[in-house]
């Protein structure tokens, strides 16, 4: 993450100025050495963008002089989630990730060790799941910026330093009595790539909508549910079918993980009980400024969902235009309200 960088002027030097905000954002901060506290650097083949931050980063010995032991490695994730490419990822993992963890650092990891971080994983997941299905409730205890909080912290956080502070805010949301009237004037899911910037959820909710579901980067879906294990095969094995699984990034591109995206997007935005959809995309990323062209317009076409698309930045998301476009989405939805309640569409 990079939140809150102003300049770029650094990293756009060593990329091009027409590539992915948040790639060029980690890069800047890397070259301000705000990386130093690393021991790794582990990157994902997603897009051309991040490959290049990354390598740039190796290049220039980001992680500074007096660190030896220090590696970098970029996994190669299949489109496809058959057995072969699971079996693809766990050799990754194994040989790029947990090699090295051992060798340079003697971290334990052997299965026994996983299996017990994927229980701490889990409790972690039931929390943020328990507190994020009060969104369902006509008048929420929660406001979708709070939980974007949270969500942020389950993942930047190491999980045992925040257990305990995560289970009092759960006690202490379940005791809220929200305001009789709800402050909010439309229900939305908000769909899209990368947000870890709080003020992009702040100014949507400021506008008048209350975020349900977060089908982004950095949300609870898919990425706070639990990873159900047997003890029949490896641990690692069944972490990464279920990653391949459940994944709803737009660079898998079969129909049936398409049409799944779309089919996973209608059940949140039926449970949570939505108005509407906000596809968002920061700008310059291919992968989604495809997914949101078409599926846009398919959740209208199709699902019969008002939708509205927004291309962003990865600074200064809580800008005029933004607040806006959504201030004037929150109307349209009023608008379509009345007119199903008396009896039109």
């Amino acid at each position: 993450r990079a939140p809150h960088t102003n300049s770029m002027e650094l990293a756009t030097y060593y990329m091009a100025n027409n590539s992915c905000e948040f790639a060029r954002a980690l890069l800047e901060r890397a070259l301000e050495g705000n990386y130093a506290f690393l021991h790794a650097m582990i990157g994902v083949d997603v897009c051309e963008a991040n490959n290049r931050a990354i390598e740039n980063m190796e290049i220039m010995h980001m992680q500074g002089e007096d660190k030896d032991k220090f590696f970098y490695c970029n996994l190669d994730i299949p489109y496809s989630d058959d057995e072969d490419c699971v079996e693809h990822i766990r050799e990754q993992l194994s040989r790029k990730i947990l090699k090295p963890l051992r060798e340079n650092y003697g971290v334990d990891t052997s299965d026994a060790a996983i299996r017990a971080a994927v229980r701490e994983h889990n409790e972690v997941c039931r929390i943020i799941t328990e507190i994020g299905d009060m969104r369902k409730l006509a008048n929420p205890p929660i406001t979708g910026y709070e939980f974007h909080v949270l969500c942020l912290v389950s993942y930047c956080c190491p999980k045992a330093l925040i257990l305990d502070k995560l289970r009092e805010t759960l006690e202490e949301v379940k005791t809220r009595v929200p305001d009789a009237k709800p402050a909010h004037r439309a229900r939305v899911v908000v769909v899209g790539s990368e947000i870890d910037d709080l003020d992009f959820t702040r100014t949507v909710e400021q506008s008048g909508e209350l975020i349900v579901a977060d089908r982004f980067c950095f949300g609870s879906f898919p990425g706070r549910q639990e990873i159900v294990l047997n003890d029949a095969e490896p641990a690692l094995d069944q972490i990464c079918r279920f990653y391949q699984e459940t994944s709803q990034c737009p660079r898998y591109m079969s129909q049936d993980k398409v049409h799944g995206r779309y089919d996973f997007v209608d059940k949140l935005a039926k449970e949570y009980n939505a108005q509407g959809i906000i596809y968002e995309q920061m700008k310059f990323c291919e992968f989604w400024g495809y997914e949101r062209a078409l599926a846009s317009h398919v959740m209208t076409e199709l699902y019969n969902y008002p939708t509205v698309c927004v291309d962003r930045e990865y600074t200064g998301n809580a800008s005029g235009q933004l607040r806006t476009r959504v201030q004037a989405f929150v109307e349209s939805l009023e608008i379509k309200q009345i007119h199903k309640e008396k009896g039109g569409r």
